[in-house]
């Protein structure tokens, strides 16, 4: 499905249970944008539970392992062409 977007479109792909994880990957390697939590998966793996912020933690870290960058909500902001934030 991937190879049907236009050129430069924006996406994001997520999994649940215990692929939530491999699909980050996944995503990265297909030049997709990720997204994990808690409301996805409850595990960090098999019989341990994880907190939203661990999950997010392993995802920073197999992105960036994959050598692609994390965007934070300003830079998020940029790509996706919305306003910046009011503070």
């Amino acid at each position: 499905m991937v190879d049907m977007l236009p050129d430069g479109a924006q996406w994001a792909s997520f999994a649940i249970g215990r692929h939530q994880l491999p699909w980050v990957a996944e995503s990265v390697l297909r030049g997709g944008h990720v997204r994990v939590g808690l409301e996805d998966n409850l595990y960090l793996s098999k019989g341990v539970k994880a907190t939203n912020g661990q999950l997010v933690e392993r995802e920073v870290r197999i992105v960036e392992d994959l050598g692609a960058t994390v965007a934070g909500p300003d830079a998020a902001r940029r790509i996706l062409g919305l306003k910046a934030a009011t503070r």
